[in-house]
C-alpha cells in the first residue's frame, strides 16, 4: 500500500457534499474527525529486514501524517516463532532478517501506547512465480511516441492468478552547459567566481511508482500476462541518456487482490463524485479490546520476484537529437541600457545579483560577435545537484 495516500480515504464523502453542484472554489476543511490507525505492511519471502508503517488519519487540511510512534510491534508464526519489530525513522523494522515460507500462517500484532491493541486475520504465503521478463521497446501509444515497459509473466499450473506491481525509475542525468566556472555571491553580496566542481556535472534522479498496479488473469485461459506498466514520451528528459527500471511482482490472494482493487478506486479522481461511497476501507486488521478502535490497511504476506533492466536513449533511438532537458538552457546576457545592449545583444535588465540570490542563474562564459560578454543559464543547466542527486546508485551499471 505504499505511497497509496489511505488517510484521504477518509474525507471523500465530505468532498462529495462539497463538490456537488460547486462552480467556485471553496476551501476544504474538515467539520469532523475521527482518528484512525494506518498500517502498510507487505512481508514477503526475501530474506531481510522486513518492515511496517504506521501512521495516523489526518484532516483534510493537513499538509503531511503523524507517524504512531512507540508502539509494540511483532509478528508471530504457527510454529511458535516471534519477529519483533523495532521502531526506526517513521517506520519499524524487523530485529533480525526473516522471510515468509510456505504453509505457515502468519499473525500480524499491534499495540500502541495510548493503549489499543490490534491483530490481523492469520495468512499464508502466496505462489511462488518469479516473472518471466521485463522489456523495452519503442512503441506509440495514444498517437505519442515513446518507450513501453512491459511485464511478462506465466503460471503453467494456473494459481497466481492475481497480481500487483510496483517499480522504482532511476536515470542519468548529464548537465548540458556545465562549465569550471561558477558564479556565486560572497558574504557581503556581492558577485564572485569560483572553480566548479565536477559533482555538479552528473546526477541521478529516481521515482517510484505511486498507482496501484492490478493484473487479474482468472478469466483468462492461461495464467499469463503481457502487460504495460510504464510508458516514457520520447520528449521526456529521464531517457536523455541512461535509464533504468527495477520492477516488483507480488503473488496477491483474492482477498489482499479485491482490497487493493477497492483502494485502486478510492484513489482515482473519478471515486470523489461517486454516488456510493464506502466509508472507512476494511482490511484484515482488526481491535482485540475495542472494537471502536478505527483501523485502516491490510496485512499482506505476498511471494515476490523482481527484475532490473537498462537501456540507452541513442541505442533505442539512434540518430534522434535528445529530449528536451528539464529547463530552458537557452544562454542570456544582463545588459546595460545606457550602452545600448537592451534588448539586443543581451535580454536580461536586472542584475545577475539578483537572480543569484535567487537560486536562478550560472554562470557561463561566451565571446559575442559585438564584444565580450558574460552568459549566464537557468542554474539546473549548470548544476544538477539543483534538483537531483550526485551520488551514484550502487547498482547502477554505465
Amino acid at each position: 500500500m505504499k505511497n497509496y495516500k489511505l488517510n484521504n480515504i477518509l474525507v471523500f464523502i465530505l468532498l462529495v457534499i462539497l463538490c456537488n453542484s460547486c462552480t467556485e472554489a471553496y476551501p476544504l476543511l474538515t467539520n469532523s474527525y475521527e482518528e484512525a490507525l494506518v498500517v502498510e505492511a507487505t512481508i514477503t519471502n526475501e530474506l531481510k529486514t522486513q518492515e511496517i508503517k504506521l501512521t495516523k488519519t489526518a484532516k483534510f487540511e493537513d499538509e503531511s501524517y503523524l507517524p504512531e510512534s512507540g508502539a509494540e510491534v511483532f509478528i508471530t508464526d504457527d510454529s511458535g516463532n516471534q519477529y519483533n519489530f523495532k521502531e526506526d525513522a517513521e517506520k519499524y523494522i524487523s530485529t533480525v532478517e526473516f522471510q515468509a515460507v510456505p504453509e505457515r500462517k502468519y499473525q500480524l500484532h499491534i499495540n500502541t501506547k495510548d493503549g489499543r491493541s490490534f491483530e490481523s486475520s492469520p495468512e499464508t504465503l502466496t505462489t511462488i512465480n518469479p516473472m518471466q521478463e521485463v522489456t523495452a521497446a519503442v512503441e506509440a501509444k495514444d498517437n505519442v511516441n515513446g518507450v513501453s515497459i512491459r511485464i511478462k509473466s506465466f503460471d503453467a499450473a494456473h494459481a497466481s492468478t492475481y497480481y500487483r506491481y510496483e517499480y522504482e525509475e532511476t536515470y542519468k542525468i548529464v548537465t548540458p552547459k556545465w562549465r569550471p566556472i561558477k558564479a556565486e555571491l560572497s558574504p557581503t553580496g556581492s558577485l564572485i567566481f569560483l572553480t566548479n566542481s565536477p559533482d555538479t556535472k552528473v546526477c541521478y534522479g529516481s521515482k517510484k511508482s505511486t498507482d496501484i498496479l492490478l493484473v487479474n488473469t482468472n478469466d483468462l485461459s492461461e495464467d499469463r500476462v503481457d502487460f504495460l506498466a510504464r510508458f516514457i514520451s520520447d520528449q521526456d528528459y529521464i531517457m536523455t541518456t541512461r535509464y533504468s527500471i527495477l520492477v516488483r511482482q507480488y503473488i496477491e490472494s483474492l482477498a489482499a487482490f479485491n482490497y487493493y482493487t477497492t483502494l485502486k478506486k478510492l484513489s482515482g479522481p473519478e471515486s470523489i463524485l461517486s454516488p456510493t461511497q464506502p466509508g472507512l476501507l476494511l482490511g484484515n486488521i482488526q481491535s482485540t479490546n475495542n472494537l471502536n478502535n478505527k483501523i485502516v490497511g491490510y496485512f499482506d504476506v505476498t511471494s515476490v520476484s523482481t527484475e532490473r533492466i537498462y537501456f540507452n536513449y541513442a541505442d533505442l533511438f539512434p540518430g534522434k537529437g535528445a529530449p528536451p532537458y528539464v529547463t530552458d538552457c537557452q544562454e542570456y546576457c544582463y545588459g546595460d541600457p545606457e550602452a545600448g545592449q537592451v534588448p539586443e545583444p543581451c535580454t536580461h535588465v536586472k542584475s545577475p545579483v539578483e537572480d543569484l540570490a535567487l537560486g536562478y542563474v550560472t554562470y557561463f562564459t561566451g565571446i559575442d560577435g559585438a564584444g565580450s560578454f558574460s552568459y549566464w543559464v537557468n542554474a539546473p543547466c549548470g548544476d544538477c545537484t539543483t534538483f537531483a542527486s550526485n551520488i551514484k546508485p550502487t547498482f547502477w551499471t554505465d
